[in-house]
């Protein structure tokens, strides 16, 4: 400012000095204010172009997947599935890496605002994430208990698939041959993956065989007199019925409809969860009844680091990984020990995780009755914390939430609660899903935090700000990076300690066993990948370090086995925000608002920790001048 000012002053006194003629001119040099606004309009105008650019191309890659459109609220392509296909994978990927040529080519990164340029580094980031992940699609798992078509696709199609009109019923049913074909081409993947030496554990079989199973049991499927409605064909009917009910419909148009459905399911359905099933039975005696971590695969070291590094999105080994969750492990287990000499129990730590394992003050009745009161009092908790929610966020999500048990056909004894998004206008409300089949893996001493974690203030919160955002692109608003949004949940749950939850010391301690549980994942996830642990190790270091009912760790470690990496992400995103936060107020000092740390969290959508890092500092930045 200072050298500005000085120059103008100069051409000033130069120009008193000269003869006055009218054919000379005087060329004003601009100010400092006005060059500054040249160079914000400037920005403001590629950000702009780069803005409608990515707009452009998001709708190119939202045509590639009809999975997506549907998710998003969309009819198009409301009759197809993806391809499954690996050659589709690959040009979805020279896809990206022509966007990205592009991107670079065609703007200036330099003159972007701040906001754009987060939009470009996580273009660029989610294509190199895709790049480093196609070198290891060999040693993925295509199909296992946890993960996999062969569940999803039913569900996809009963919770995702709206029928409003004849249209859709009709786009339901070609659907259905679309999941057949996406059957067998992972099928193919799957058997490829065999050949190459990657196969799940035997569990990971038997849970496929079950899941596939139960989708072609029952009616139209079998003839018996008293056999059921299978879970598809039992949709089908409910949404048929449901279209002549408003009188979308005739009675012979709903009866042409069951007709169609029936012969894609018995045709196309059947035939290609018969062959999955097949083969599964027939591969199941090349796996390993004692499971082993994915080092033990070829490149298996080399792929655990990227699957560590996609899901925490930094550069942290696997031993500073393990070092991480055993400090946390030792910082909880005494934050825990105060508890229980608060409640005045007499005994060890140990005992006191038998003591809450066991009475039955901590359980609901293994019934409906008791099923029902899980999903009652969680409706309660969660209606408290919306209550406080304007007093820490500005920000705050349109979007409905519903608190439901998970359909019997995916429902496992023990298995860990989830979080399904709802649509971005909201004609489709959030779900948080609790797996109830068995009452004595859901102790009521945690369900508060868990509550917390899938609805508000955590993933529902989260996802569905993220969604309902104007100000960034469009593919932000969907962007996933698990550190992030797993991170968050974890945050949310110790956050809404201080919003006045968990009255309760038990209801405490469930906050701390939650906790564990993540910092346990950090230890059991890279044990198991690298450190060459077993199940029976796993499983024993779990019982040690917390309650957790004997059916839900076992589900756990299953689940880090053929998710390897994944499990990592929750208390290293929960760590870096408490990170920055604690960073954010020691800066800002009084002028700390954690109303404004939380909006700048959630206002820019998923993105990985770095950039988000980066976010926080803008923000305190932003705070100082002011």
């Amino acid at each position: 400012m200072r050298t500005m000012i000085a120059l103008v002053g100069a051409v000033a006194c130069l120009s008193a000095c000269q003869p006055n003629s009218s054919s000379q001119t005087a060329t004003q040099e601009p100010t400092a204010v006005e060059a500054t606004k040249t160079v914000v309009e400037s920005k403001a105008n590629e950000s702009k172009r780069l803005n409608e650019w990515f707009a452009v191309k998001y709708e190119e890659q939202l045509q590639s997947s009809p999975i997506m459109l549907t998710f998003l609220g969309r009819k198009e392509k409301y009759d197809q599935m993806n391809d499954m296909s690996e050659a589709f994978e690959q040009e979805q990927l020279a896809w990206q890496a022509a966007s990205v040529a592009e991107l670079s080519t065609n703007f200036d990164y330099n003159n972007l605002t701040s906001e754009a340029k987060i939009s470009y580094d996580i273009w660029l980031y989610q294509y190199e994430q895709a790049k480093a992940g196609a070198k290891f699609n060999n040693n993925n798992y295509i199909f296992t208990q946890f993960n996999g078509i062969q569940a999803f696709a039913a569900q996809f199609l009963i919770n995702f698939h709206q029928v409003d009109e004849l249209s859709d019923m009709q786009a339901y049913v070609k659907r259905i041959a679309g999941v057949s074909t996406a059957i067998d081409q992972l099928l193919v993947r799957a058997k490829e993956n065999a050949a190459f030496g990657t196969r799940p554990p035997k569990f990971a079989y038997e849970g496929v065989i079950e899941q596939s199973g139960n989708l072609i049991t029952g009616k139209p499927f079998s003839t018996a007199v008293d056999a059921q409605d299978s879970p598809l064909w039992m949709d089908i009917q409910r949404k048929i019925t449901g279209l002549v009910e408003v009188k979308k419909i005739t009675t012979e148009q709903a009866k042409s409809l069951e007709s169609d459905a029936k012969k894609q399911l018995l045709e196309a359905f059947l035939p290609s969860y018969q062959a999955l099933i097949a083969w599964f039975e027939s591969d199941i005696i090349n796996t390993k009844s004692n499971p082993t971590g994915v080092a033990t695969q070829k490149n298996g070291q080399a792929f655990y680091n990227h699957m560590i590094n996609a899901s925490t999105t930094t550069e942290l080994s696997a031993d500073e990984i393990h070092a991480i969750g055993v400090k946390e492990v030792a910082r909880i287990t005494n934050e825990m020990i105060a508890i229980k000499e608060r409640v005045g129990f007499e005994g060890d730590l140990p005992a006191f995780f038998n003591f809450i394992k066991t009475d039955e003050q901590f359980f609901y009745p293994n019934t409906d009755e008791g099923r029902q009161g899980y999903i009652t009092d969680t409706e309660t908790y969660l209606g408290f914390i919306n209550e406080q929610l304007p007093k820490y966020f500005g920000l705050l999500p349109k979007a409905d939430l519903v608190v439901k048990r998970v359909e019997a056909f995916r429902e496992q004894d023990g298995a860990a609660q989830h979080y399904s998004s709802g649509t971005p206008d909201g004609s489709r409300p959030g779900v948080y899903y609790a797996h109830l089949s068995d009452m004595t893996a859901m102790p009521k001493n945690e369900m508060e935090g868990v509550a917390y974690h899938e609805g508000n203030p955590g993933h529902h919160m989260q996802i569905s700000i993220a969604q309902e955002l104007t100000s960034v692109p469009q593919f932000r608003t969907q962007a996933n990076f698990t550190a992030y949004s797993e991170g968050w949940g974890l945050y949310a749950e110790q956050l809404a300690k201080e919003m006045g939850a968990y009255q309760d010391d038990y209801s405490d301690f469930g906050r701390l066993v939650n906790e564990m549980w993540r910092a346990v994942r950090l230890v059991v996830d890279t044990g198991l990948h690298v450190q060459g642990w077993t199940e029976e190790q796993a499983i024993a270091y779990f019982k040690e370090k917390t309650p957790i009912a004997e059916e839900a760790i076992v589900s756990e470690v299953r689940r880090y086995l053929v998710l390897p990496g994944q499990a990592t992400s929750y208390k290293i995103g929960m760590l870096k925000i408490l990170e920055l936060r604690e960073s954010a107020k020691k800066a800002l000092g009084e002028r700390f608002d954690i109303r404004g740390f939380h909006d700048t969290v959630l206002g820019g959508g998923a993105m990985p920790l770095a950039i988000l890092e980066r976010r926080v500092n803008d923000w305190v930045s932003s705070q100082t001048l002011n």
